[in-house]
């Protein structure tokens, strides 16, 4: 989580939302992919922070699917990419803050419950919890 939380600073220090996301092969320790958010850099609504570590892995592994796969991430993913994280069939998903608002999977739609989902990663949720979300509440602190 730790480098999730870099990543998340990194997106802060661009004026992004600091949410930071990385995936790693738990059998190597490898850090496979890391990312933070880039939607106002790229102008593009999809590019958070864990469908661009997604898109690297899937990139480096030359498939659409990195099965045995973990990703860190320092908010609770949204349903998009709740829906991602199932299509690209990763193992598990350690979450740092929940997200009542947004997310898409403890919260929301809970994604992995539906019966439409068809992989459903394990979960590992309130990971650095607190300092996950001291990130994003000094953010938004920031603006308001």
């Amino acid at each position: 989580m730790a480098l999730a939380l870099e990543e998340a600073n990194a997106a802060q220090s661009r004026d992004e939302v600091p949410i930071g996301a990385v995936i790693i092969d738990p059998a190597s320790g490898e850090v496979i992919a890391r990312a933070g958010n880039r939607t106002r850099e790229l102008n593009d609504p999809s590019a958070h922070a864990e469908m661009l570590c997604i898109r690297e892995a899937c990139s480096k592994a030359g498939t659409q699917r990195i099965p045995g796969m973990w990703l860190y991430v320092t908010l609770e993913p949204c349903a998009m990419c709740a829906a991602a994280i199932s299509f690209a069939r990763i193992a598990r998903v350690i979450i740092g803050a929940p997200d009542p608002k947004g997310g898409g999977i403890l919260h929301g739609g809970k994604f992995y419950d539906q019966p439409t989902c068809h992989w459903r990663p394990e979960v590992v949720s309130g990971v650095e919890a607190e300092r996950c979300g001291e990130v994003l509440r000094v953010f938004f602190k920031a603006r308001r």
